[in-house]
């Protein structure tokens, strides 16, 4: 007996042994993230041009920008930007646009083209030769005084010109009070097409000067009308922005208004 168990025991010792089959183990933990590939960074928007990146006598349209607001800074008519343009509709133009906003050159005109030195004219025979044209000597034009401008509305100042946040002054009144044309000229603009400045009248005078009458409450001229010194063209709204500019700069208004 004491062989037989000594036999089984061997035996039992034997199948415990590290050299015989073990079940294999599946490993089911989630695989690590790999952090050593860096996301790919996002596509950055392509940056808008500014307007100072326009070759000279050219504009990029920025964001807020409208045809009526760009002509105005140009010291133009925005039927005359959109006519260099091409625009058949002034209210479509898109940001980073490139505008013409200078008048294009003339093409030059050719007088008497045709190789110099040897040319020989053909003229009917019997026609009498014709004879140069003498220009009479033209009087010396005489130039304008500056042009006077009126306050176009009564009322106290409330804002001062403070260039470039403040491109006029304020003037508060009543509303309903009339607004005046400060000087004689012709309405380029009527409308609400620039940004900030509500109702508003433009209008163009001599020597390359324009007026802006803005936030009123009713406009009583049209475009391309002609109107006279101190003929209401608007009732004022709260108050009344000025402004006067020579060609695309503005100007203090308060150096061209008369003192009282």
């Amino acid at each position: 007996m004491k062989a037989i168990f000594a036999v089984l025991a061997l035996a039992l010792a034997a199948g415990c042994s590290p050299g015989r089959w073990q079940a294999p183990v599946e490993d089911r933990r989630p695989a690590a993230r790999d952090v050593t590939k860096a996301a790919a960074p996002a596509k950055a928007p392509a940056p808008v041009a500014s307007p100072s990146a326009a070759p000279e006598g050219f504009y990029v349209v920025q964001k807020g920008d409208t045809l009526y607001s760009i002509a105005l800074e140009h010291g133009h008519d925005y039927r005359e930007v959109a006519q260099w343009n091409s625009l058949d509709d002034p209210g479509k133009i898109r940001v980073g646009q490139v505008l013409r906003v200078k008048a294009p050159a003339e093409p030059a005109v050719v007088v008497g083209a045709g190789r110099q030195g040897n040319r020989i004219e053909s003229r009917p025979l019997g026609s009498p030769e014709q004879k140069p044209v003498v220009k009479e000597k033209e009087e010396p034009k005489l130039e304008a005084g500056p042009l006077t401008f009126a306050w176009p509305v009564k009322g106290k100042l409330v804002a001062g010109f403070a260039e470039p946040r403040q491109k006029g002054i304020d003037i508060e009144g009543r509303a309903g009070d009339a607004v005046t044309a400060s000087a004689a000229g012709r309405v380029t603009y009527v409308g609400s097409g620039i940004p900030g400045l509500g109702k508003l009248v433009v209008i163009k005078h001599d020597q390359g000067y324009i007026t802006v009458y803005a936030h009123n409450k009713d406009i009583l001229v049209k475009e391309q009308q002609a109107v006279t010194r101190g003929q209401k063209i608007a009732e004022l709204g709260d108050k009344l922005h000025f402004q006067i500019r020579k060609g695309a700069a503005a100007v203090d208004p308060m150096r061209y208004l008369p003192k009282s």
